[in-house]
């Protein structure tokens, strides 16, 4: 594979003062702003939807097939951005996730609205990492926390005002509106990255093949078994045919990712993402952070209308308040971790999480709103500074040309996380309430008689009951992530020496190999 230099923008010189990066930065959030609202903003339009289409009995898949496309194409994507450039990724996933958004647009039916959001969602993939990547590129060292606690605010709003958004486009104009208004907003991400974004040209040394086999071996394995841990619990039981006949398949295809990977010249998932101490921690430790989201991204909203008897609105609010205080976090994050390195100031970080989760079940019945609102101010700060640092941390220990690679695979694992625990976690509150209802009662169907004012005090008990296992759950996934980074990481992180920082003009780390590494002050 040829040697190539960072990414750099149109008017940065690497031998001058700090280039404007502010077009390209734009673009960048532009780009992360269409991936996070994907995943929220059709929500609040299934009514109208169903209305207009039906296909009520599979519009789950409106969720799950966009979330399936967008975590197994993650390790292709960054492969492919360390083979390729970060650039040609980037606009190909930014014009297939466009494209995806028109056919959405003029979908007739379900089915083919689903198979249309499976494509927006391809394209999402190659967003969420490249973006995150060339972020890292761009930035020396120091200045990294600026520009991720950026993106973080930028997933953070798009997050909360998504339902808002798709509620309002689907109210007062048509709910196709929620896919066209993509199409002016990514066209000026992508005229920003056309005009703006130039990668050095590449040396004359002859490009490694890209593992295809391998790709489709990835894709095939990650779609079956996340299929069935979305599916399973909710369209069959967990020990019906079908679940077992997924994970079966699941697995032996797992097998198969590993023979191809090992015969591969430039695998899509190399093994020095797991034997690297480093990487692998920070691995497990995000496949941990997203199975613990899940408890206040599913459960908490359900527990603020049920128990708390608040609207959806204020039931909103009470969850959104972690997207204040996570973003500030992440941004100064970089104060504590120059003091006292990556792994301790995650450690910090996911330690403090695991305290706010536990203290969860113990707040008083039914309660008031500002309870569990502050227990979440505190969860989103304390998230900060266990993410960020450990995002930057993995992304100064390696090279140019393995960067897409590392970070597409902790996202990739924070990801797979989240849908586990959604699963997971579904399976435990599912499981108490049967237990306290003395039957076989479901959250959505407890919580629907509870809006509708049929149901006894017994049932919102039971609902507190579990919602408080679900965050008793997730403060073990926290102490589970604090165990991996105190006895797995490595206390000081090699970061690499050609890491940035090291003149103004730096804009990114040179190609150096995994080779060049060295102790630094983080």
């Amino acid at each position: 594979m040829g040697t190539e230099r960072p990414a750099t923008t149109d008017t940065a010189h690497q031998d001058g003062p700090p280039g404007r990066r502010g077009p390209v930065v734009a673009a960048l959030m532009l780009a992360m702003a269409l991936a996070a609202l994907d995943s929220t903003i059709v929500s609040t339009a299934v009514p109208q939807i169903v209305g207009d289409l039906g296909g009520f009995s599979v519009f789950s898949w409106l969720f799950s097939g966009y979330l399936l496309a967008v975590t197994v194409t993650l390790p292709v994507y960054g492969k492919l951005s360390d083979t390729f450039g970060r650039k040609p990724v980037l606009i190909a996933g930014a014009v297939l996730f466009l494209v995806g958004s028109l056919l959405c647009a003029l979908a007739w039916n379900m089915g083919a609205l689903i198979a249309f959001r499976i494509v927006q969602g391809l394209g999402g993939g190659a967003l969420q990492g490249t973006v995150q990547t060339l972020a890292a590129d761009l930035y020396p060292l120091k200045e990294r926390p600026k520009i991720q606690a950026k993106l973080s605010t930028v997933w953070a709003v798009s997050a909360v005002t998504g339902p808002a958004v798709g509620g309002l486009l689907a109210g007062y104009a048509d709910w196709r509106w929620i896919f066209l208004v993509n199409l002016p907003v990514g066209g000026l991400a992508l005229w920003l990255l056309v005009r703006h974004l130039h990668e050095p040209e590449r040396d004359t040394t002859p490009r490694a093949r890209v593992d295809w086999a391998g790709a489709l071996a990835v894709f095939a394995c990650g779609g079956v078994l996340l299929t069935a841990l979305v599916q399973g619990g909710v369209a069959w039981p967990w020990l019906s045919a079908p679940s077992l006949t997924l994970f079966t398949a699941g697995l032996a295809l797992a097998g198969v990712v590993v023979a191809v990977e090992r015969r591969a010249a430039e695998p899509i998932i190399p093994g020095w993402v797991w034997r690297r101490r480093t990487i692998a921690a920070v691995n497990l430790a995000l496949a941990a952070l997203g199975l613990l989201m899940v408890a206040p991204t599913v459960f908490l909203p359900t527990y603020a209308q049920a128990v708390l008897g608040l609207g959806p609105v204020a039931a909103g609010f009470v969850l959104s308040v972690w997207t204040l205080s996570w973003p500030v976090a992440a941004a100064h994050s970089q104060h504590l971790y120059r003091r006292i390195g990556f792994r301790d100031t995650a450690l910090v970080g996911i330690g403090t999480a695991s305290l706010v989760l536990f203290a969860f079940p113990f707040l008083p019945y039914p309660g008031e709103a500002w309870q569990p609102a502050l227990l979440m101010l505190l969860l989103g700060g304390a998230l900060g500074f266990f993410q960020l640092p450990l995002i930057v941390g993995v992304q100064s220990t390696v090279g140019w040309s393995e960067r897409g690679t590392a970070t597409a695979s902790i996202l990739f694992c924070r990801q797979t996380g989240q849908t586990a625990g959604a699963a997971v976690f579904g399976a435990v509150a599912n499981g108490v309430l049967a237990a306290r209802l003395g039957g076989a009662g479901d959250l959505d169907s407890v919580t629907h008689a509870l809006g509708s004012g049929a149901a006894a005090e017994a049932s919102r008990r039971a609902v507190a009951d579990a919602v408080h296992a679900v965050y008793l759950g997730a403060a073990v996934a926290a102490a589970v992530a604090f165990a991996v980074l105190l006895f797995v990481a490595p206390r000081r992180f090699p970061v690499l020496p050609a890491d940035p920082g090291s003149g103004p003009g730096a804009l990114a780390d040179r190609p150096d190999g995994p080779g060049g590494v060295a102790k630094s002050p983080s």
